[in-house]
């Protein structure tokens, strides 16, 4: 229920006013002056303020100053017997909703007053859902109490309270994105865009097209003019992944943005500015690529302002057991399972394994073994056969041989479809004709 107050020295208006509002819905406090108003606001909290403008002992133009000061989300109306344009520009401009004259209450009063309400509530959700990417987005929901990535957040908590270019180093899947999305939603930047290109996923025409932006006629099937990702996150920052696979050219024009803060998008004649944080990543080494003439040496300077080295998953082996619990709260949510943890055998395995493509590879492993899981407890039956030894545990089946472990595969789908044929086609990625195939060659 929003909650209402209403400012007015004339008590017989005031009542009349609180109990037509009253009959709407809202929860209404009363105050016949201003001292009583601020004093009662800032016990209630209210949404919205509907005050006189004449009061004993503020003018109430005035007053939507100190009220948007106090409560900044709080919308004050004003209402007067004797409206003038004057105090009416002035009042919007200190930030009132709106200024009617009380002629018009029975008019405009419950519609005003609802679209306040409306505008309140929006501005809560947002200010609600700006907290939650904050949380999600926040250092401490990175996992991990291995000292490298300690060291490693201490210096990206640092960096985010700077506008400093930061260059993140590290293996593929080790984090570089969720580093740049932290630093970007802790820093003074975080109510602007977060905007992410992976450079080795776009042909060069197309990459400059998409980070500069360009003009309509530009190249053929420009039809019109595009906004590109530099401007797109005009005040806020730029991720720029893979940054080692950016082809020379284009390595010169984001040098002149790191310097001037001026970028020409393609089929333009003038320049263009943009107030843009870069964040770039890489997993290559860059000082020997600029050595070598692959990567240009100055821009690899302009980056390397400041750089953060992530610890690949196998320098930091003792964080593996957090990861794993995480991950398995998120599959269990996801696919409606109850799995409580790992047994110690298949949490051994997890960790002995080299883990090449490091976290994002180890959240892959777990979303599976946690759809083929019929247990509580993750077992070593549930992993890849690459975890094992020679043999299937369990089963006595070599893991050498490829028509076994297909066959114990695809049963183990099934019985995770309980036996909906359909549904394990589409999870064994192979046609339904093909399944059957298999049901009738492995006696299944």
């Amino acid at each position: 229920m929003a909650k209402l107050l209403i400012v007015d020295d004339e008590e017989k208006l005031r009542s009349l006013l609180a109990r037509i509002l009253r009959l709407e819905n809202y929860m209404v406090l009363e105050a016949g002056n201003a001292a009583q108003a601020i004093k009662l606001a800032e016990k209630e909290l209210p949404d919205v303020i509907i005050c006189d403008v004449k009061l004993p002992d503020a003018n109430g133009v005035e007053l939507v100053l100190s009220f948007k000061s106090k409560f900044p989300q709080t919308e004050i109306i004003l209402l007067t017997a004797y409206g003038n344009i004057t105090d009416g520009v002035q009042s919007m401009k200190n930030g009132a909703f709106d200024y009617i004259t009380k002629g018009d209450d029975n008019e405009k009063i419950i519609p005003l007053v609802a679209r306040a309400v409306e505008k309140v509530s929006l501005q809560k959700r947002i200010t609600q859902l700006e907290k939650q990417v904050g949380k999600k987005y926040s250092f401490e929901t990175i996992l991990g109490n291995s000292p490298s990535i300690k060291n490693a957040i201490t210096l990206a908590q640092k960096v985010s309270q700077t506008d400093a270019t930061v260059l993140l180093m590290g293996e593929t899947g080790s984090g570089k994105e969720v580093f740049a999305q932290a630093i970007h939603y802790n820093s003074k930047r975080d109510k602007h865009s977060f905007v992410a290109i992976n450079c080795s996923a776009f042909t060069k025409e197309l990459l400059e097209s998409e980070i500069f932006g360009h003009k309509a006629g530009a190249f053929t099937g420009a039809t019109k003019d595009k906004k590109g990702l530099i401007e797109e996150a005009d005040k806020g920052t730029l991720f720029l992944d893979e940054i080692g696979e950016m082809p020379l050219e284009l390595q010169a024009k984001l040098l002149r943005v790191l310097e001037n803060k001026e970028y020409i998008k393609v089929g333009d004649t003038k320049t263009t500015t943009a107030d843009v944080r870069i964040i770039a990543a890489t997993n290559r080494n860059l000082e020997e690529e600029a050595q070598a003439g692959k990567f240009r040496e100055d821009l690899y300077y302009r980056l390397n302002v400041f750089t953060i080295t992530l610890p690949s998953l196998n320098e930091r082996k003792e964080d593996i057991p957090a990861f794993v619990s995480f991950y398995i709260q998120l599959f269990n949510k996801k696919l409606g399972k109850f799995i409580t943890g790992t047994n110690k055998e298949a949490l051994q395995q997890l960790i002995s394994h080299n883990w090449r493509g490091n976290i994002r590879e180890l959240k892959n492993i777990i979303e599976r073994a946690c759809i083929l899981c019929e247990t509580e407890e993750l077992a070593p039956d549930d992993l890849p056969y690459e975890f094992r030894n020679t043999h299937v545990a369990g089963t006595g089946i070599s893991a050498f041989d490829l028509a076994s472990v297909e066959k114990l595969h695809i049963q183990r789908v099934l019985n995770h479809t309980k036996g909906n044929k359909a549904e394990a086609a589409r999870l064994l990625n192979i046609g339904l004709t093909t399944l059957y195939r298999k049901i009738e060659e492995y006696k299944l």
